[in-house]
């Protein structure tokens, strides 16, 4: 009898993390409607141009609704030359919470490869933390961190590499 031997090919998934640049508290707004600040716009370009060359070519680019993440995200994108319609907006990932965060990306399309989401603290560094394996205390405004994982569903992520760090203390 002849077995048949398959193997299965292992997808590797990519996450970039960019929590939004700096805001202000300035203004009598509600936290969802904070603005950047122009010292938050400077970082974003900055980090945008220091992190061009790292973007998988094929990917997904989400990012909270709230004024202060989706300004850092369209800066971002525009300066990476890409078409800012690309960015899907949700409510969802305006969260603070790590299992909220997780949960989302967990339920991230298995066909999406490398995705660039765009949230907030506690979240993005909590996140970092449980998936990436270098430990940061705190990644700042505009801070950008990329982890791969060895999996074939997002739903299956685990303890990935964190293969880039970058916050605009560096740019």
């Amino acid at each position: 009898m002849k077995m048949k031997m398959t193997m299965m090919t292992l997808i590797m998934k990519q996450i970039i993390l960019i929590r939004h640049s700096k805001s202000s508290w300035n203004l009598p707004l509600k936290d969802f409607d904070r603005p950047l600040t122009e010292n938050g716009i400077t970082k974003a370009t900055n980090i945008a141009i220091k992190t061009k060359e790292f973007l998988p070519q094929h990917h997904t680019i989400w990012s909270s609704s709230a004024k202060r993440a989706t300004d850092t995200a369209m800066i971002i994108v525009e300066n990476w030359d890409l078409n800012t319609n690309t960015i899907s907006f949700s409510d969802d990932l305006y969260t603070f919470n790590l299992n909220k965060l997780e949960q989302f990306v967990k339920l991230c399309p298995n066909n999406i490869e490398s995705l660039i989401l765009f949230g907030h603290n506690n979240a993005i560094t909590d996140f970092v933390n449980k998936f990436g394996d270098i430990f940061i205390d705190n990644v700042p405004t505009a801070g950008f961190v990329s982890i791969i994982f060895e999996a074939n569903h997002w739903k299956n992520i685990s303890k990935g590499k964190t293969t880039k760090i970058l916050f605009p203390r560096d740019c």
